[in-house]
C-alpha cells in the first residue's frame, strides 16, 4: 500500500435479509433486499454528542439505523437501482423498469416493454433511458412528467451483458465483443473482443470516455470506440464492477476493493479487504460497498493528508497530481504545497543523479536561483545587498543541508564536489561525468529562468533612464553611478542583482563545461555578468574572446584594446600559433574601434596608432567611416606618428577627394616637398642630381600639385631651389596664372615640348566651358611666341620669377580680346580667315599682338634661334584651337607656305563650311521674314461689319456710332469704353490676389 486514500467504516451490520442492490439518496442508504423489500437507513438520531453535519446531503461516517421498510417494493429481487438526483427519481430494474418519486417513493411510471430486461443505462443530460432485453436495445425518453416515450428499438447480435451511454452513441458489451451502437440509425461498429472468462464491463468516465474490461485489463476508448492510449489499467484479476471518483478508480472484487490512481502507469494505491463484497456505488462524498448483510463506507482521506503521506513516502508525482485537485479557494495553499513538493522532489532526483529532471522541479517550484546555486560549490557569486538569503520551506524539511553563499572571490577548486580519494581511474571518470551532467542541468535551468529575470532588470533600467531624463530630485538621491557603463544603478536594485547573479553563474557553468562559444554569445548580448569575478575567471582560463566581449559589454574599452594589442603582439612573436594569429590579427583592433568612433574618438586615435603602419588602408577607412574630423586625425598623427601623416593624407585624398580641406591639402603637399627637398639635397651634395630623375615621392608631389588646388603656390614656390625642380616650379607658376613663365620652363629648362603642349591643353580645356570674359586667352599663341622669340622669353627669366615670389601678391594681368594688329601701314582688320574669329579663346595678355615689325626685328637678331619646327608642329596639331589670323601675323615672313598646308588646309576648309552654313541660315531667315510679313498683311485685311443690330458683348447694348474694339477672334465686338473698364478691373483683381498671397 502506497498511502491511505480511503478510510473504511462499517455503516450498518446484521441486515435481516440478503442485500441485492444498494443506492444512496442524500445522507440515506437505500437497500434492495432479496425478499423484494426496500430498506431505508439513516444516521442514528439518538447520538446527541455528534456535531451538526457540514453537508446534510452527504453520507456520515457513523453507524446507520433502519428508518423505514417498504415491503413488496418489487415482486422479484432487484437487479439494479439508481437515484436520479436531478429529477428526484428512483429507477429500479426487476422484472421491468419502474420509476418512483423521491422521497415518498410514489410510482410514476413502469415501462412494461422492459419486462425481461437485464441491464439499462440512463443519460441524465437528455433524459434518455436505454435498456437491453434479450437481443434488442430499446431507447425511451422522459417527457418531463410521468410518462416515457419510446424513441428507438434496435436489434443486436447477442444478449447484452453491459452497456453505457457515450455521447450520442451507446457502448454495449455482448458475450464476445464490444460494439458502438448508433442511437440514431442503429448502426453497429465493432471495437474489440471481450474476455473469454470474465463478462464484459463498460465503465463511463466523467470526461465522456470509456473503460472497457478485458479480463483483468481496462482499455481506454473514446466515444466512437477508438483507442486513446497504449497504457492500460491492470487489475489483479477481473473486477466485478468499477466506479470512478477522481482521481481514483475503485474496483470491486469478491474479497477486497482495489484503489488505483487514474494517471499513467495507474499504480495500485490501496487495497481494502472486504470479504463477501457484492455491490459498489459512488455517493456524493464516499464509496459504498454492500456485503451480504452489511454495508461499509469508504470515505476519502483529506487531500492535504494524502499529499503529506505521499511526499513522506517519496511518491512525489502522485502528491503533485493530488495538489491539482485542491479547490480553487485554496489557491495559496495549493501553490505552497506544490512548491514544497517540487523542492523535495528536486533534491531527491538530484541526489539520485537525475539532474535535468531535478532542475525542472526547481524551476516549477519558483524557488530563488540562489537556492539552487547553493548546491554548486564551484560557482562564485557576487555579493548582494537587495537579495535576501534564501529560506527553506517551513512545511517540509529538506534532506540536503543549506549552504551559505556570500563570497566574491574565486575558489581554487573548480569542481562541484570533492573528487574521490581513490586512485581508480574509473571512479575519477565517473566523477567527472557526474560533475559535467550537474553543470549541464544547471545551464538549462538558468537559461529558462534568464528571460524573465533579465527582462525585469532591463525594464528597471529603462525606468531609471526615464526618471533621470525627467530630473526628479527625489529619485536622483537614490541612485549611484555605475562604473561599468550601465547607467545609473539603484542601491536596492533587486532585479538587477538577481540578473547579475544569474548571468555570472551561467557564464561560469558554460566555461566549466567547455562551451566557450556559448559563453561568448552570452556576453555579446545584453548581460549583467559581474565584471570583477568574470574577468578573473576568464583571465585564469585564458578565454580571451569571451574576456573581450566582457570588456565590451561593460564599456571597458581601454582594457579590451590593451588585451587585443597584447594578443596581436604575441601572435606575431609566435608564428606557430596559427589559430591565435587568425583570431587576433591587427584587423581585430580595427573592428573593435569602429563602434567607438562616434563616442570616444581620442581612444580610437590612440589605439589606431598601433595598427596604422601594418594596416594603413583599413585604418584610414576606419577614420572615414567613423566620421572622425580629418583635422583632428592629422594633428594627432603629426604629434604621435609623423612618418604616417603623409600616408594618411594621401589615402584620405584617394578615398574621399572632397572630404579633405585646403589646409590638409597644403600640409600634404608640404610633406611631399620636404621629402623631395631632402632627397635633392642629398643628391646635390653627392653631385648626382639629375633634373629628369624622379623618385616615388617626387612623382606624388607632381601629381598632387597638378590634381589638387587647396595649397598655396606662393609659399611652395619660395621653398624651391633656383636651379632645380623646374617641373614643380612650372606647375606652381601655372597655378598663379603665370603661363608664359611656366611654358618657358617647359621649353627652355626642361626641354620637353610635349609637357608644354600638355600644359596648354589643360589650360585651354579648363576655360573652354566658361564665358569669353573669364577665358584664359589663347594659351597656344603664348607658346608660339616662346618658340618664335626664345631670346626674349629667357631674358631676365630668373629675375622675373624672383620678383614674382617676393611681391606681396602676384598680380594677374588682364586678358585682352583684341582682334586687330599693328602693321607697317597702320592698323588693318584681319578678315582673310573668317573661321579663326569664331574661336572662343581670345588672344593672350602676353605679346600676342606682335606685329610684322616685331617679326622683322626678331629676324634681324637671327632666324636661326627660332624653333620653327616646333611652331609648325604646334600649328598642325592644334589648328582648331588657335586663332589663325593672329598666328599668321606672328610667323616670320620667310616661312614657306608649303609648310603651313597642315595648318591652313583644315582651317580654310572649316572656314568655308562655316561660311556656307551661315549663308544657308541667312537665306532661311529671310524666307521666314517674308512669310511673317505676308501673314501680317493678311491679318490687316480683316473686315468687320457693324450694323444697327450689332451688340456689345460686355454691356449687351447696341454699338451704334460709338467707338468700338474687336477681339482677336474677329467676331467679338465691344464698346471701347467697356473694353477699357474691363481691362482696369482685371488689373485691380490681379493686384489684390498678389496682396493676399
Amino acid at each position: 500500500m502506497v498511502h491511505s486514500a480511503y478510510d473504511s467504516f462499517e455503516l450498518l451490520t446484521k441486515c435481516p435479509t440478503k442485500i441485492d442492490v444498494i443506492e444512496s439518496y442524500g445522507s440515506k442508504l437505500l437497500l434492495g433486499c432479496s425478499d423484494g423489500s426496500l430498506r431505508i437507513y439513516g444516521s442514528d438520531p439518538s447520538d446527541a454528542d455528534r456535531s451538526p453535519p457540514s453537508d446534510p446531503h452527504a453520507l456520515r461516517k457513523e453507524p446507520y439505523t433502519l428508518e423505514r421498510t417498504v415491503s413488496g417494493f418489487s415482486k422479484k429481487a432487484l437487479i439494479s437501482m439508481q437515484v436520479l438526483e436531478s429529477r428526484e427519481l428512483l429507477v429500479s430494474l426487476s422484472e421491468s423498469i419502474a420509476f418512483h418519486r423521491l422521497p415518498n417513493l410514489e410510482t410514476i411510471a413502469v415501462i412494461t416493454k422492459a419486462k425481461g430486461a437485464n441491464v439499462y443505462s440512463w443519460d441524465d443530460r437528455r433524459g434518455f433511458l436505454c435498456f437491453a432485453r434479450q437481443k434488442r436495445v430499446c431507447i425511451f425518453r422522459h417527457d418531463g412528467g410521468r410518462g416515457f416515450v419510446e424513441v428507438k428499438d434496435f436489434a443486436v447480435p447477442d444478449t447484452v451483458k453491459s452497456m453505457s451511454w457515450c455521447g450520442e452513441n451507446i457502448c454495449i458489451g455482448v458475450r464476445k465483443e464490444y460494439m458502438i451502437l448508433n442511437a440514431t440509425n442503429g448502426a453497429l461498429s465493432e471495437v474489440f473482443s471481450s474476455g473469454k472468462v470474465a463478462p464484459p464491463l463498460v465503465v463511463a468516465l466523467p470526461s465522456g470516455e470509456l473503460i472497457l474490461g478485458k479480463e483483468n485489463i481496462g482499455v481506454f476508448v473514446d466515444q466512437n470506440g477508438k483507442l486513446l492510449q497504449a497504457d492500460r489499467i491492470c487489475w489483479s484479476e477481473a473486477p466485478a464492477a468499477v466506479v470512478i471518483q477522481k482521481p481514483y478508480a475503485i474496483a470491486l472484487f469478491p474479497r477486497r476493493v482495489e484503489i488505483r490512481i487514474l494517471r499513467v502507469p495507474y499504480p495500485l494505491i490501496q487495497t481494502i479487504v472486504l470479504p463477501g463484497a457484492r455491490r459498489i456505488i459512488k455517493s456524493n462524498n464516499a464509496i459504498v460497498v454492500a456485503l451480504e448483510n452489511s454495508v461499509s463506507g469508504l470515505f476519502p482521506v483529506p487531500l492535504g493528508a494524502q499529499i503529506v503521506q505521499l511526499t513522506a513516502s517519496g511518491n512525489f508525482d502522485e502528491a503533485l497530481a493530488l495538489c491539482k485537485l485542491l479547490p480553487p479557494e485554496d489557491a495559496s495553499l495549493r501553490a505552497a504545497k506544490e512548491g514544497s513538493i517540487h523542492i523535495r522532489y528536486a533534491h531527491h532526483l538530484f541526489d539520485n543523479g537525475s539532474y535535468e529532471e531535478a532542475m525542472e522541479h526547481f524551476l516549477a517550484s519558483q524557488v530563488d536561483i540562489t537556492y539552487v546555486l547553493s548546491l554548486y560549490q564551484s560557482i562564485v557569486l557576487p555579493k548582494t545587498t537587495a537579495v535576501p538569503e534564501p529560506e527553506k520551506p517551513v512545511d517540509l524539511s529538506l534532506d540536503a543541508p543549506r549552504l551559505s553563499r556570500g563570497s566574491s572571490g574565486l575558489s581554487d577548486d573548480l569542481e562541484t564536489f570533492l573528487p574521490p580519494s581513490e586512485s581508480d581511474e574509473n571512479s575519477v571518470l565517473e566523477f567527472k561525468k557526474m560533475n559535467h551532467n550537474t553543470l549541464m542541468a544547471l545551464i538549462k535551468f538558468l537559461q529558462k529562468k534568464r528571460y524573465s529575470i533579465v527582462e525585469k532588470a532591463a525594464a528597471e533600467g529603462t525606468e531609471e533612464v526615464v526618471l533621470d531624463a525627467v530630473g526628479d530630485s527625489f529619485t536622483s538621491s537614490r541612485f549611484k553611478k555605475s562604473s561599468k557603463g550601465r547607467g545609473n544603478v539603484p542601491i536596492n536594485s533587486t532585479a538587477r542583482e538577481m540578473a547579475a547573479i544569474l548571468d555570472t553563474a551561467l557564464l561560469q557553468a558554460l566555461l566549466l563545461t567547455g562551451q566557450s562559444s556559448a559563453a561568448v554569445e552570452l556576453l555579446k548580448g545584453l548581460n549583467y555578468c559581474d565584471a570583477k569575478i568574470c574577468e578573473e575567471i576568464l583571465q585564469k582560463g585564458k578565454h580571451y574572446a569571451a574576456l573581450l566581449e566582457l570588456y565590451r559589454s561593460n564599456s571597458m574599452h581601454r582594457e579590451a584594446l590593451t588585451l587585443l594589442h597584447q594578443l596581436v603582439e604575441e601572435s606575431k612573436s609566435n608564428q606557430s600559433q596559427a589559430e591565435l594569429i587568425q583570431k587576433f590579427s591587427p584587423e581585430a583592433i580595427i573592428e573593435y574601434l569602429k563602434p567607438l568612433c562616434g563616442t570616444d574618438p581620442m581612444l580610437v586615435l590612440e589605439f589606431s596608432m598601433l595598427v596604422l603602419e601594418s594596416c594603413p588602408t583599413q585604418t584610414i577607412e576606419l577614420f572615414l567611416s567613423g566620421n572622425i574630423p580629418a583635422d583632428l586625425v592629422n594633428s594627432y598623427l603629426k604629434q604621435h606618428a609623423p612618418n604616417m601623416q603623409g600616408r594618411y593624407l594621401e589615402l584620405m585624398l584617394a578615398m574621399n577627394e572632397n572630404g579633405i580641406s585646403g589646409n590638409l591639402q597644403n600640409e600634404m603637399v608640404q610633406i611631399y616637398l620636404s621629402e623631395v627637398l631632402e632627397w635633392y639635397s642629398e643628391l646635390s651634395t653627392q653631385q648626382k642630381w639629375d633634373e629628369k630623375e624622379c623618385s616615388p615621392t617626387r612623382k606624388k608631389l607632381v601629381s598632387a600639385l597638378e590634381s589638387i588646388s587647396g595649397y598655396s603656390p606662393e609659399a611652395l614656390l619660395k621653398r624651391l631651389p633656383p636651379d632645380a625642380l623646374f617641373e614643380e616650379r612650372a606647375i606652381l607658376l601655372g597655378k598663379m596664372n603665370q603661363h608664359e613663365l611656366a611654358l618657358s620652363l617647359y621649353v627652355h629648362k626642361l626641354h620637353v615640348p610635349e609637357l608644354a603642349l600638355s600644359y596648354c591643353d589643360r589650360v585651354y580645356e579648363s576655360f573652354v566651358n566658361q564665358p569669353p570674359a573669364k577665358s584664359s586667352g589663347n594659351i597656344y599663341l603664348t607658346l608660339l611666341q616662346i618658340y618664335l622669340n626664345p631670346q626674349k622669353t629667357t631674358k631676365n627669366f630668373e629675375k622675373r620669377i624672383t620678383n614674382l615670389v617676393s611681391a606681396p601678391s602676384a598680380s594677374i594681368p588682364k586678358i585682352s580680346s583684341t582682334a586687330s594688329f599693328k602693321t607697317k601701314g597702320g592698323r588693318k582688320k584681319i578678315a582673310s580667315i573668317e573661321g579663326a574669329e569664331d574661336m572662343r579663346i581670345s588672344p593672350s595678355n602676353t605679346d600676342s599682338s606682335r606685329s610684322d615689325g616685331d617679326a622683322e626685328e626678331s629676324n634681324e637678331e637671327g632666324v636661326s634661334s627660332i624653333m620653327l619646327d616646333l611652331v609648325l608642329d604646334l600649328l598642325s596639331r592644334r589648328w582648331d584651337r588657335i586663332n589663325g589670323a593672329q598666328a599668321l601675323r606672328l610667323l616670320p615672313r620667310q616661312t614657306k607656305l608649303q609648310n603651313l598646308i597642315p595648318f591652313l588646309g583644315p582651317l580654310v576648309k572649316k572656314s568655308s563650311e562655316a561660311y556656307r552654313n551661315l549663308s544657308v541660315i541667312k537665306s532661311l531667315r529671310q524666307s521666314e521674314n517674308l512669310q511673317v510679313k505676308d501673314e501680317l498683311y493678311n491679318q490687316r485685311k480683316a473686315v468687320v461689319k457693324i450694323s444697327s443690330d450689332s451688340m456689345c458683348s460686355l454691356c449687351n447694348k447696341k454699338l451704334g456710332t460709338s467707338v468700338f474694339a474687336v477681339y482677336p477672334n474677329g467676331t467679338t465686338l465691344v464698346h471701347f469704353v467697356c473694353f477699357r473698364d474691363s481691362q482696369s478691373m482685371t488689373a485691380v483683381s490681379k493686384v489684390s490676389q498678389l496682396r493676399k498671397r
